[in-house]
């Protein structure tokens, strides 16, 4: 009965379906392209994803959506974000002609739709405030925020003000990842062991980094319903084991020594598979385009709550010296400090 209340309870973070441009202000008539700007040049991703969508003839999957402005952003205290902010804003600006705005107020201003690339999820929720004040439909990328409280904050601002929003790790829409769902070679799926690159930044939970694009993986293959995590940790290696409320069981390996690879292996009730390669950022820019076309998130809150929460359950594992800790416990008590969060008021 416990799951079920906080499943509704997460269930509720999610803004309401059928919610297409009409949650934007200053709608573009139908069929005309879409401006999209830019939060956050201290991420590949700016790069890479403006090179699709602005392509001088983009693929018919990822036409109709154009960057047209963005905000720098940056994190002076994260090397890889601070040192690569200088570098990624003179690209969009002079070979891309993308437009560089001092302030998010002002791309707003611009555009009718906004990816968050931000790679320090601490200030997303800060950043996408005013995005969802003025209703236009928002992807941020992994991670979603900084903490699991934040990431809880944020969807109840999409909800509260009606604004399509999702979250997403690229690998989720690899099509040697997807494809195994629903495998009749594989049948039903009743475990999955994923693993790939843990690398640990110091100012967020340990796998928010970069062990939730392994996470997003087992979650794609395995969906929400996860009830308790279990952590081993060594100096070179993570792994997350949790038991699904059916019985099922599904694991993370991040390795920190390993070669710098992604992968796993499905168990299914009639044969077992690889879990196909990664295959770059199209298939993600593709799923973007469609829900800003759409205002259809392809993931839900529900499921990127549960996700981040199996990655907080992790880090209290940890601290527990590999307890078992149950999801609802660490949901229970991100959703207290959200509360203060989503109005802004943060505690002391």
């Amino acid at each position: 009965m416990r799951l079920r209340i906080l499943a509704m309870i997460i269930a509720s973070t999610t803004a309401a379906p059928g919610v297409g441009l009409a949650g934007a202000t200053d709608d573009p008539p139908p069929g005309a392209e879409l401006k999209a700007g830019i939060i956050g040049l201290d991420t590949s991703h700016a790069v890479a994803f403006t090179k699709l969508l602005n392509a001088e003839k983009p693929k018919p999957e990822v036409a109709g959506v154009r960057v047209v402005a963005a905000f720098p952003g940056g994190s002076q205290d994260i090397p890889s974000s601070r040192d690569r902010v200088a570098g990624y804003t003179a690209e969009l600006r002079d070979r891309h002609k993308v437009a560089i705005v001092d302030s998010i107020d002002e791309l707003l201003k611009r555009v009718d739709v906004v990816l968050l690339e931000s790679v320090d999820g601490r200030p997303h929720l800060e950043q996408a405030r005013p995005v969802f004040k003025a209703r236009k439909p928002v992807f941020i990328d992994k991670p979603v925020a900084g903490t699991l409280a934040d990431a809880i904050a944020i969807y109840d601002l999409a909800r509260e003000t009606n604004t399509p929003c999702f979250s997403s790790s690229s690998l989720r829409f690899s099509p040697g990842v997807a494809s195994l769902t629903h495998d009749p070679k594989v049948g039903d799926i009743v475990g999955c062991a994923t693993y790939g690159p843990c690398e640990l930044e110091p100012h967020h939970p340990d796998l928010f980094w970069y062990g939730v694009h392994g996470v997003e993986t087992l979650y794609t293959i395995m969906g929400p319903g996860c009830e308790t995590v279990a952590r081993t940790h060594t100096e070179g290696t993570d792994l997350v084991v949790g038991v699904w409320k059916d019985g099922r069981i599904g694991s993370f390996r991040g390795n920190r020594k390993a070669p710098y690879r992604f992968g796993g292996t499905v168990f299914g009730t009639k044969g077992i598979a690889p879990v196909g390669d990664y295959a770059g950022y199209e298939p993600l820019v593709v799923e973007i385009v469609r829900f800003f076309k759409t205002g259809k998130p392809p993931v839900s809150a529900e499921e990127t709550v549960e996700m981040f929460a199996f990655m907080e359950a992790a880090d209290e594992s940890k601290r527990q010296g590999g307890r078992p800790v149950t999801i609802a416990s660490v949901v229970d008590k991100a959703r207290q400090a959200a509360r203060s969060v989503s109005s802004g008021a943060r505690k002391p």
